[in-house]
């Protein structure tokens, strides 16, 4: 039986995160430290306003960076006058945007800095739960995209018009047609492809990638790139694979102990990682005794 020579090319793993889910952040990174291999750096994204907080998770592999060293300075944060202790960021160029719209904005721009070959994004509301060599998502030169077939037609989120805004930011009718969900998370990007796909935006519409795509309050970054990558590339330099190796409890209600046990004990071979979404109130000691991550004696005490 023949197999695929060992790749090659180099691995990180990318978080972009923010103050709220600092402790969700720590469970991750103890679990990457525990559990990852087949990666040089694990990078956090977040505003600048973080990094004193998320500077004590740096040291070893992993690098924390602040927004200002990868987006446009004319972006800025500014207290939301509508939401209180929000934020919202404005420009002369984009629509006002806020937290997680950003946040996948520093996933894209994180290309333009790194030196790996592979992005692999991973949240903060998940963690590691079994041993991994990251080296696995590559086959020769090819690496993984993940793709549901026709997920957008059954997804609970606004998919449909996630493409629909990809076509017109590439300006390309085949995208319009594409049914496929790319959004997972622990999924790869080439750089050179990331690369690739803001030059394509820049040269189609005459001004920066990030002003292109914030012209809207509805896109996904996750959606941009599956789309580039697997119809407007024609899923060069990839292979795809259907398995999303870190299932996610997305909606309230929050799950209880006991389904949140059973949730990780029904996981596969090949889920890797498990997740609960930010915005469901969850206790992080209850994720990191689901996950098997002994407490630290700051939280035992």
């Amino acid at each position: 039986m023949m197999t695929s020579k060992p790749s090659l090319r180099r691995n990180a793993l990318v978080t972009a995160s923010y103050a709220p889910d600092l402790e969700r952040c720590r469970i991750l990174c103890e679990s990457i430290d525990r559990y990852a291999s087949g990666y040089e750096t694990h990078y956090i994204l977040v505003e600048n306003r973080d990094l004193p907080l998320f500077r004590a998770l740096e040291g070893g592999k992993r690098k924390v960076i602040g927004e200002r060293d990868i987006l446009p300075f004319w972006l800025k944060r500014f207290s939301d006058p509508t939401r209180k202790g929000a934020s919202v960021w404005l420009s002369p160029f984009t629509k006002p945007l806020h937290g997680w719209h950003v946040q996948q904005l520093r996933r894209i721009a994180l290309a333009a800095i790194a030196e790996e070959d592979a992005l692999i994004y991973c949240d903060s509301d998940t963690a590691m739960i079994r041993a991994y060599d990251f080296s696995g998502f590559w086959r020769g030169d090819a690496l993984r995209l993940y793709r549901q077939e026709n997920g957008a037609d059954h997804a609970q989120s606004d998919h449909k018009i996630w493409m629909h805004h990809a076509a017109e930011v590439f300006g390309d009718k085949a995208v319009a047609a594409n049914r496929h969900n790319y959004v997972a998370t622990f999924i790869a990007w080439r750089r050179d492809t990331v690369q690739a796909m803001c030059r394509a935006i820049e040269d189609r519409h005459g001004k920066s990638w990030v002003a292109a795509i914030g012209n809207t309050r509805k896109f996904s970054e996750c959606t941009l790139y599956g789309a580039f990558a697997d119809t407007v590339q024609g899923g060069a330099g990839h292979f795809i694979d259907e398995v999303n190796v870190c299932p996610m409890h997305w909606f309230e209600p929050a799950p209880t102990r006991a389904e949140l046990a059973a949730f990780v004990a029904g996981l596969s071979p090949r889920e890797i990682a498990v997740g609960v979404q930010s915005f469901v109130k969850l206790d992080p000691l209850m994720f990191r005794s689901a996950i098997g991550l002994e407490r630290r004696r700051s939280d035992a005490a």
